[in-house]
């Protein structure tokens, strides 16, 4: 008898090369506390700390960085002018907004998003608190991570001029297909939308096509973001669809014709008022490290609504959306995912269709047509 031996220094993966990160801020306790904390990641390094958008500019091509983390508010140059210099000169750079929690810094924030930018993340007002630091610290690597992989993917990587034997250990893995439910017979009396990273231009683009399905259901969404900047997504959703959009109020009835948001820090559920629903709003603990998160509206609805629930869940990070999905699917209904290549983070809608709940996982595109026609009584 003979016995195979497997060399595993031959077939181990070979580490990806880290994300090199362009911190660029003009309070030097901001940049010093940002770098530390990314320069303590094993998957990360900080390539430059900049203090001002002008210093970015001039310096981007020469320090190569796959992620900038921009402040707006700067000298010389701030945050939302440096942004298209920065793209201009490097196009594939990821760029994380980072500002604190005010209107103008929100309504900014949606404009770089329009302008390019990735991903934007709330500063925490005093870096003394120690748990609003802490979740600053915690959702600034989970961004840079999640955005970062895509990067990693990208022939242009510094890892794409590694040696030829590195690249082929680097193949990319062989995935299972994903499985298809069939679309539910119950016809949908509302939907449900579910988002984070990414969500917002989702969203406005989407919000924009399904005025048919507005027009005679509620559109219930939860985005994963704070106070403030949820109350100016809602007023560009009500522009985008020319339909009423607000934030969710507690108790308030739930009408066909409407987008109810749920507000930033607080849980969104329905419950049910008589012949009719309610939204309840509550300030419970994170679920999925979110707050608000999508789950609790997924699974609060089934109360209502039974299985006449069409869900969607569109580009973020995480997995939240996928209980609720599946208990959405155990009761009758339906849900859509956003696909890989159209999500700027497939971590939401990719693990919903993993877990193989959804009838169909569709480009951005062709959302609002499927569900016009859903909504409209085609059931395939």
């Amino acid at each position: 008898m003979s016995v195979a031996l497997t060399s595993h220094s031959a077939t181990s993966p070979v580490q990806p090369e880290p994300l090199r990160v362009m911190v660029v801020d003009d309070s030097v306790v901001i940049r010093g506390m940002i770098s530390r904390w990314l320069g303590s990641e094993p998957d990360i390094v900080v390539a430059a700390s900049l203090r001002t958008g002008l210093e970015a500019v001039n310096q981007v091509e020469r320090i190569n960085p796959d992620i900038a983390v921009l402040d707006i508010e700067m000298p010389e140059l701030d945050g939302i002018s440096a942004l298209p210099q920065l793209l201009a000169k490097k196009r594939n750079l990821i760029v994380i907004m980072a500002s604190t929690l005010t209107r103008r810094n929100a309504e900014i924030s949606f404009k770089a998003l329009s302008l390019g930018a990735s991903d934007y993340i709330p500063k925490p007002e005093s870096t003394r608190e120690s748990s609003a630091a802490e979740t600053f610290r915690h959702d600034l690597v989970q961004k840079i991570r999640h955005l970062g992989a895509k990067v990693r993917r990208s022939p242009t990587h510094a890892h794409a001029h590694a040696p030829a034997a590195d690249r082929a250990l680097r193949a990319p893995a062989i995935t299972a297909p994903i499985a298809r439910r069939n679309f539910s017979m119950q016809s949908p009396r509302v939907l449900l939308i579910g988002s984070s990273t990414g969500g917002p231009q989702a969203l406005m683009s989407l919000v924009a096509e399904i005025g048919p399905v507005i027009d005679r259901f509620p559109v219930l969404i939860t985005q994963h973001m704070p106070p403030t900047f949820t109350t100016i997504l809602a007023e560009h959703l009500a522009r985008a669809s020319h339909r009423p959009a607000h934030e969710a109020i507690d108790g308030e009835v739930i009408k066909p014709g409407h987008i109810y948001l749920a507000p930033g820090g607080r849980h969104m559920r329905v419950t049910r008022q008589g012949a009719g629903a309610v939204i309840a709003l509550d300030d419970g603990a994170p679920i999925n490290f979110c707050k608000p998160a999508v789950d609790p509206l997924f699974s609060s609805a089934i109360e209502v609504w039974q299985g006449s629930i069409m869900a969607l869940v569109l580009t973020g990070m995480g997995s939240d959306g996928t209980r609720g999905g599946k208990d959405i699917v155990a009761a009758g209904g339906s849900v859509i995912a956003q696909d890989e290549a159209t999500s700027v983070v497939w971590g939401m809608p990719g693990a919903a269709a993993h877990a193989g709940i959804c009838a169909a996982v569709l480009p951005l595109n062709q959302i609002a047509p499927k569900l016009v026609r859903l909504f409209s009584g085609d059931r395939s």
